[in-house]
């Protein structure tokens, strides 16, 4: 007889490089992982952005409830991610009971941009028109009455789903409305000629009557001079933290003086900016990078200093170099740039290390010095993180922060003291468990948790 009373084994899992890789600790960590550095549907360098989509509604109905809500977010709120937690809500709604029950909190939550009411629906509907839940359609109408004019005006696109539509399935009431909803078969001729400004917002929506937002999209389509739109504009303070990165080559190019957007970017609003933006508009506009280099490192003005000794270690191997997104020139590299330009102004004591097939020590700078230093520290080829850990833990240090894809060639071990593995893609397979303290994710967000942790203990 086959003797069957045997012990379970574990499958041994790999990372994509072949290097032994460690188990999550639940299902819940799978989804954080696979989550927090998501831009949904995008290809990476190892795994399509299909198979992500498809790991992570795969995990949703496996995770508690309240753990898949809380990931969704974090996510939107700390990771400053938009697609990937509206994917979440949408798997929770054809999920069991007890995540259903979430889904209107946790939508109206996660929804903070206009157009995220219909994005929502889009992919709601990816796979095929169907009902949509009553859940769904609270957690929109709810959501709806976080807009006004302006907001609703700036995204109210011409798109598969329209801001319109998604008012038509949810009936949102307006907060002012004396229990009057609207349906897409009411007549004007029916409606009370006094509305109140909630109603009027609605019914303007409905009408595409909104009042066109004073943006530089709407005012350069209509075709108004550059420079002059945007001088107005950044006088006026109608410029948006990410809107003023992403169209300082327009402005340079059309003329706008540099004292003006040095002005406006003294002034920037970094709550909503990922730190690998500056370094973007960086690239764009080299000319310009002196003055984007404090309201880079205002990222780190609000967050918790690190006491100690810290060593840094920054993956720059080729996987590293892959884009972020099919639409971007941004990739992996820089948001582990960008995380040890912050890092660096956190702590008391520091040293920055790369590693690609060598692990090497990086000069002492700041802002984008460190930036060019760490590109520059070697040429890279492979991924040999156990070697790089192995290096720097003959150092000494208090906390050990690395920043990577977790793909390594070779065995990674144990820290030396307090270790974090930063992981900035979504992956599979990573090696950051065990006597690792694992953080996904490339905001700023993740470096205020390294300190939280500490402080817990």
């Amino acid at each position: 007889m086959v003797k069957i009373n045997l012990p379970t084994l574990r499958r041994r899992i790999r990372t994509h490089e072949g290097g032994r890789a460690t188990h999550a600790p639940s299902l819940a960590a799978e989804l954080r992982r696979a989550v927090m550095a998501c831009l949904l549907w995008e290809d990476t360098f190892y795994e399509s952005g299909e198979a992500i989509a498809d790991r992570i509604k795969a995990l949703v109905p496996k995770v508690p409830a309240e753990a898949v809500a809380a990931i969704a977010v974090e996510a939107r709120e700390q990771m400053k991610l938009r697609h990937v937690p509206l994917l979440l809500v949408r798997e929770m709604a054809r999920g069991p009971v007890e995540h259903r029950r979430l889904v209107a909190a946790t939508l109206s939550r996660v929804i903070q941009r206009a157009d995220e009411l219909a994005e929502f629906l889009a992919i709601y509907w990816k796979d095929g028109r169907q009902p949509v839940s009553a859940q769904v359609k609270k957690g929109l109408a709810l959501a709806f009455g976080k807009f006004d004019e302006y907001a609703l005006g700036k995204y109210n696109r011409d798109g598969r789903v329209k801001l319109r539509d998604a008012l038509f399935l949810c009936h949102a009431k307006p907060p002012d409305a004396n229990g009057r909803r609207f349906t897409r078969v009411e007549r004007k001729a029916e409606i009370e000629p006094e509305l109140s400004d909630g109603e009027l917002l609605f019914r303007n929506l409905v009408d595409g009557r909104l009042e066109a937002p004073d943006t530089w999209e709407v005012q350069l389509s209509g075709g108004a001079d550059k420079r002059e739109t945007f001088e107005r504009l950044i006088a006026e303070r109608k410029l948006g933290a990410l809107a003023l990165l992403r169209n300082l080559r327009n402005m340079t190019e059309a003329g706008v003086p540099r004292d003006l957007m040095a002005e406006a970017l003294g002034r920037i609003d970094t709550r909503w900016v990922l730190p690998h933006r500056f370094i973007a508009a960086a690239r764009a506009v080299p000319a310009l990078e002196d003055m984007l280099e404090a309201p880079m490192l205002k990222c780190a003005q609000e967050l918790p200093k690190l006491a100690g000794k810290t060593v840094v270690l920054v993956d720059i191997s080729p996987s590293m170099d892959d884009r972020l997104s099919a639409k971007s020139d941004l990739k992996r590299v820089d948001a582990a740039c960008g995380l040890a330009i912050i890092a660096r102004e956190l702590c008391s004591e520091v040293e920055v290390w790369s590693f690609s097939n060598d692990v090497k020590m990086v000069p002492p700078r700041r802002g984008f010095a460190l930036r060019d230093a760490i590109l520059r520290s070697q040429v890279p080829n492979g991924t040999l993180l156990g070697n790089a850990v192995s290096a720097v833990n003959k150092r000494g240090y208090d906390r050990l922060i690395v920043v990577t894809d977790e793909q390594s060639q070779d065995p990674v071990g144990a820290p030396a003291a307090r270790g974090y593995m930063i992981n900035v893609a979504s992956y599979q397979n990573g090696v950051g468990y065990g006597q690792w303290t694992k953080i996904d994710g490339f905001s700023e967000n993740v470096l205020r948790y390294v300190s939280e942790t500490e402080k817990s203990v």
